[in-house]
């Protein structure tokens, strides 16, 4: 409830600073001036018919251009309703930009910023998956290489015993056990 009430003095807050920076006198750039003491508050309606600077100096005062009238900002609701004044015709802070645009403006702004976060959100998962999956991936191509690299070397031993045992026989070399020196063990 009091978000709802601060709103408008946040919006207000907000378009004044985009109205500062939009004529050259950015934050702190401003040369310093003196200033009078704050007049006591007035009534909005005492500003209908004059001018719309003259109406928004004062915070809850909301301009209309259709019949150039100054009303009290409706607090309760964050936008007027159409039934006090178009949204296109009303200026509430600064009198160069209207409602409309302030909404639009704001809606890009905050669809940027929630697009960016979730493009950066997916692209951070998809690379941490992609980089965790990676290595596995690798390690068991490296593995089964390196198994098959081990079964070929055992398959070439095999085939070269097999080569020898027969070599041994053809000259005799080899008797009824397999090992080779088995003949010099009976002498």
């Amino acid at each position: 409830m009091a978000a709802v009430r601060l709103w408008p003095l946040w919006l207000r807050s907000l378009v004044l600073l985009w109205g500062r920076a939009g004529m050259g006198m950015g934050l702190g750039l401003a040369p310093p001036t003196a200033t009078a003491p704050p007049a006591p508050a007035q009534a909005c309606s005492e500003f209908s018919q004059r001018s719309c600077e003259e109406c928004l100096k004062n915070v809850s005062c909301l301009w209309c251009y259709t019949n150039n009238t100054c009303i009290d900002y409706p607090v309760r609701s964050i936008l007027p309703p159409s039934s006090l004044c178009s949204l296109s015709n009303a200026r509430w802070g600064v009198c160069w930009i209207n409602f409309e645009a302030l909404i639009i403006a704001i809606a890009v702004v905050a669809g940027l910023i929630l697009v960016s976060v979730a493009v950066c959100c997916c692209y951070c998962c998809y690379c941490r998956r992609r980089s965790r999956s990676k290595p596995d991936e690798e390690e068991e191509w490296l593995a089964r290489k390196k198994e098959e690299r081990r079964l070929q070397s055992l398959q070439r031993k095999h085939e070269r015993k097999l080569k020898h045992d027969e070599i041994r026989k053809k000259y005799g070399l080899l008797q009824d056990s397999d090992n080779p020196y088995s003949r010099f063990e009976n002498e």
